[in-house]
C-alpha cells in the first residue's frame, strides 16, 4: 500500500488534530476492504509522557482492519519526529504520520533501525526514562531486559506495582548491597552495577547504572539523560545495589542470593 493511498485520509487526521489542540491528537490508519480509514483515538497520556493511545481504542481499530500507520499531532511545533517518536516508530514497526497544528503540514517516517543516544535524551515517561536507559545500557552489553508497562505515578499508587522490587530477580539481578551504601560499601561497586533509589516516593522509583570511578548514568524526571557524580544525595537515597549474574565472577554466582531485595 503506497503512502499516497494511505494519506487519502489525511484531511480527517487534520480535522481531529485541530479539534484536540492544544493537546496532541492520536489515531491510526487502518486498511479495510473498501480502502484506508482514519480512526481517531483517545490520548490518555499524563504529564511527562508521550502521547498514549487508549488500549480499547486501538483494539477496536484492529477489529476494523489492519493497522497500517500510527498518527499523532505536534501543536505549534514542526512535524519532525522527536527522539521519543523515533523510538516509538521502531517499537511499533509501523510508519508514523505526524500532523502539525495549525498549518496542516505533515511528515511520514518509517522504521529505520534508529537507536537513541544514551546521553541528552529528553525525559518522556515510558519511552525515555530511567528504566529505558537502564535497558539500553545493558542491551549494549548483550543483556536483554523486558520492557514492563508502567503508568506515570505507579510508585505512589497504593494498588500499583512495585515495579523494580518485584521483577529484577527474574531479570537476572542479585543484591550485592541491601541498604544505602557506606563508605566501605562504595569500594565494592563495579561498573554496570544497578543502583535502586527512592526519591520522595512510597516505593523505589528511580534507578541508575554505576559506570565506575564514582560516576553514574541516569535519567531523572524533567532532565536530559546524563552522567553525574555518585554524590551523597544519591547515595543516601540508594536502597540497594544489584549486579547482573552475567557480570559476576563464578564465586560470586555460587553465593548470590537470587531472592528479590525486600
Amino acid at each position: 500500500m503506497t503512502d499516497d493511498l494511505l494519506l487519502s485520509v489525511l484531511p480527517h487526521a487534520i480535522i481531529h488534530a485541530e479539534a484536540e489542540a492544544p493537546r496532541e491528537s492520536c489515531g491510526v490508519i487502518v486498511l479495510t476492504q473498501t480502502g484506508p480509514l482514519y480512526i481517531a483515538c483517545r490520548n490518555i497520556a499524563h504529564d511527562h509522557e508521550h502521547f498514549m493511545i487508549a488500549g480499547g481504542d486501538y483494539a477496536r481499530a484492529e477489529d476494523t482492519g489492519r493497522v497500517a500507520m500510527i498518527v499523532h499531532s505536534h501543536v505549534y511545533e514542526p512535524p519532525k519526529p522527536s527522539l521519543a517518536d523515533l523510538e516509538g516508530i521502531e517499537r511499533t514497526g509501523l510508519p508514523w504520520l505526524i500532523v502539525n497544528v495549525p498549518t496542516g503540514s505533515h511528515t511520514v517516517t518509517r522504521p529505520s533501525g534508529f537507536k537513541a543516544p544514551l546521553l541528552g535524551r529528553p525525559f518522556v515517561h515510558g519511552v525515555h526514562d530511567c528504566y529505558a536507559i537502564v535497558r539500553d545500557v545493558y542491551a549494549e552489553h548483550g543483556i536483554a531486559l523486558r520492557d514492563y508497562p508502567r503508568a506515570f505515578g505507579w510508585w505512589d499508587d497504593p494498588l500499583g506495582p512495585n515495579l523494580y522490587r518485584d521483577n529484577f530477580a527474574n531479570e537476572g539481578f542479585v543484591p550485592i548491597i541491601a541498604h544505602s551504601p557506606t563508605s566501605d560499601d562504595l569500594k565494592l561497586l563495579q561498573p554496570l552495577d544497578l543502583l535502586l533509589m527512592n526519591i520522595r516516593a512510597q516505593r523505589d522509583n528511580h534507578m541508575a547504572v554505576y559506570l565506575g570511578d564514582g560516576v553514574i548514568l541516569q535519567h531523572l524526571i524533567g532532565t536530559a539523560s546524563r552522567r553525574e557524580a555518585y554524590q551523597e544525595f544519591y547515595q543516601r537515597r540508594t536502597t540497594a545495589v544489584l549486579r547482573h549474574r552475567d557480570l559476576m565472577q563464578p564465586a560470586e554466582n555460587d553465593h548470590a542470593d537470587s531472592a528479590p531485595v525486600r
